[in-house]
């Protein structure tokens, strides 16, 4: 019974966002870090992100029971009940939220609340059936974390939080149109307008390479905007680059949903290890970012 309760909050979204919030927070923190306020955070941004992720198995059901990865989930199978999956997301996310306004501060908790109401109720219940713009809106959702954690420990939302944002939002949109495309069959028997169903592979492969090129310029303004220092870049460069050659590879060749798969892989390559050399490449404490 555990394990459908845990399955339930997709704890592999929570694990990866996980590491995009410690990389936030740590940057913000540059070395002084607060263990106790890392800790609010961490496990206030988890019980959000699971609770969200809860609230849309409950909202997606119809359609995951139309898809072959999803229609054995608990919720299509009957499993488990509505009412109950109700309030298991609603006391983690009251909890998330009193653990971030209250253990972090109250920019830490609205950052999240937004990024909870862009995915539950703009994305899960709109956006996602009705428009082919639908990653893009959801994509600001995906890249709420890192600036989550950034946010409790500045207190303020400046220059770092909105790179953070564009460039976590920029890493989103290859990411999942690679998924679409390798699971093009599931949108296409749930009529769900992702990109490679409604414009074509083709087009989605085009969009990938552009949305690529656009995150690694924006990931490098960390540096040239003094808040990581020298080896962020390089690697930022480094896996940018990588990522970017392996969407160029094969690009009109026949296996698109292996060349998506690689992709996708890729991509948490490249958020992992960004997440890690912002944590440890800071900009010193004690000079601003203009001048570091």
């Amino acid at each position: 019974m555990f394990r459908k309760y845990l399955h339930l909050a997709k704890p592999g979204i929570v694990a990866g966002n996980l590491i995009t919030v410690t990389g936030g927070f740590l940057l913000a923190s540059r070395g002084d870090i607060d263990p106790l306020l890392l800790l609010a955070t961490v496990i206030g941004v988890s019980l959000v992100v699971a609770s969200g992720c809860v609230l849309n198995n409950i909202i997606d059901r119809d359609i995951d029971r139309l898809m072959e990865r999803t229609k054995g989930r608990s919720l299509v199978q009957g499993t488990v009940d509505v009412r109950v999956a109700l309030l298991y997301a609603i006391v983690m996310g009251l909890a998330g939220f009193a653990l971030l306004a209250f253990g972090a501060n109250l920019l830490a908790a609205g950052v999240a609340l937004i990024g909870f109401l862009i995915y539950v109720g703009l994305y899960s219940l709109w956006v996602k059936r009705h428009t082919v713009h639908g990653t893009v809106i959801g994509s600001f959702s995906g890249a709420s974390p890192p600036v989550i954690g950034y946010c409790a420990v500045t207190g303020h939302f400046d220059v770092g939080a909105l790179l953070l944002l564009v460039i976590f939002s920029l890493w989103q949109m290859p990411h999942s149109y690679a998924i679409a495309i390798f699971r093009y069959d599931d949108y296409a028997a749930a009529a769900i307008p992702v990109l490679p169903v409604r414009q074509g592979i083709a087009s989605a492969r085009r969009h990938i390479i552009g949305y690529i090129v656009a995150f690694i310029a924006a990931s490098l303004l960390l540096t040239l905007s003094g808040y990581t220092g020298y080896l962020y870049f390089v690697i930022a460069a480094l896996v940018g680059g990588y990522w970017l050659k392996l969407a160029l590879a094969d690009r009109e060749g026949n296996d698109a949903r292996g060349w998506a798969k690689r992709v996708f892989l890729c991509s948490i390559l490249v958020v992992t290890m960004l997440s890690i050399a912002m944590s440890v490449d800071f900009a010193p404490r004690g000079l601003t970012p203009a001048s570091a």
